[in-house]
């Protein structure tokens, strides 16, 4: 590789530090660390560095998303890398990435996305219980991945589970550009790491909301390019449909048979209702079941 591309580029970084720093929303990422593990990057993948000279301001960009959306290139955290995306670079976050920013920005205390193979047992159990997924470390064969699920605990203690089939996978790697163009793909090369970055993206959607969380899927949305198109038709229940469902809650006289319920609701408002109206029903849901544990704990 020429010495004069490196230097160029070098220069190139180095120049967005005052950008970088005027955007900067989370202190404890300094310019000269990220600085330093971009170099390391680009001087490492001979593509990479030509992307970068034959379009600067994408490497402009991509490092004061760096500092926008608050997430650091350390590659032995795995949050985030500089990738080639259509002659750009462009700011790659992972799935990791993105449930670090929740957790840091208070959206959730934690969170874990995992792989359901074939030969494993997975269930959901309740509302607000983790699911139990039993399967055998040391298989050598756990069988084909047949889906893949996150669960977050939020702040109140709550219990949050996003889980997706296969073909539902599949379903949005086969939009993907690349892929329909036959390109080397991360989905080909990583379709793990793709298919838990899937879940989790879909499933931020019900997590409290945070400035850096809303920035950090912005991005993934619009420059970021990355590959992972949700559905993006704008879902919107009814007023007789809402109606329907507040009414069925309201019909419950028993908390573990409106917790039975819930999982199934959930899934369908994931499909049909939009982010104000899911809130609301599951402030609903909880206030519902809350009176009726009171009511059934309390003395005859």
């Amino acid at each position: 590789m020429a010495v004069n591309k490196i230097e160029t580029v070098q220069a190139l970084v180095l120049n967005t530090q005052p950008a970088f720093e005027a955007v900067l929303c989370d202190k404890s990422i300094a310019f000269q660390r990220e600085a330093e593990f971009a170099m390391q990057a680009m001087q490492a993948n001979d593509y990479l560095i030509d992307c970068a000279t034959k379009n600067p301001q994408s490497v402009i960009d991509a490092v004061t998303n760096i500092a926008a959306i608050g997430i650091s290139l350390n590659p032995a955290k795995k949050h985030a890398y500089l990738v080639p995306r259509k002659g750009k670079i462009c700011l790659d976050i992972s799935y990791m990435g993105l449930m670090d920013l929740a957790i840091q920005s208070g959206s959730i205390r934690w969170a874990q996305a995992v792989l359901v193979h074939a030969t494993d047992r997975f269930s959901i159990i309740g509302v607000d219980k983790p699911p139990v997924h039993e399967r055998d470390p040391f298989a050598k064969d756990r069988g084909d991945v047949i889906g893949v699920y996150v669960v977050a605990k939020t702040a109140d203690g709550d219990y949050l589970t996003e889980t997706m089939t296969r073909d539902e996978i599949d379903g949005i790697m086969n939009r993907s550009e690349s892929v329909k163009a036959g390109k080397t793909t991360p989905w080909k090369t990583d379709y793990g790491e793709m298919a838990k970055k899937t879940v989790v993206k879909r499933a931020q959607k019900y997590w409290p909301k945070t400035d850096r969380l809303e920035k950090a899927v912005h991005y993934m949305d619009t420059d970021g390019g990355e590959g992972i198109t949700l559905n993006p038709d704008v879902l919107q229940l009814t007023p007789d449909q809402m109606d329907d469902v507040l009414a069925r809650i309201a019909e419950f006289t028993d908390a573990d048979a409106l917790a039975t319920y819930y999982p199934e609701l959930v899934k369908w408002l994931r499909t049909s209702a939009s982010m104000s109206q899911y809130e609301h029903i599951k402030q609903a849901v909880a206030d519902k079941g809350a009176d009726l544990k009171a009511a059934q704990g309390a003395p005859a």
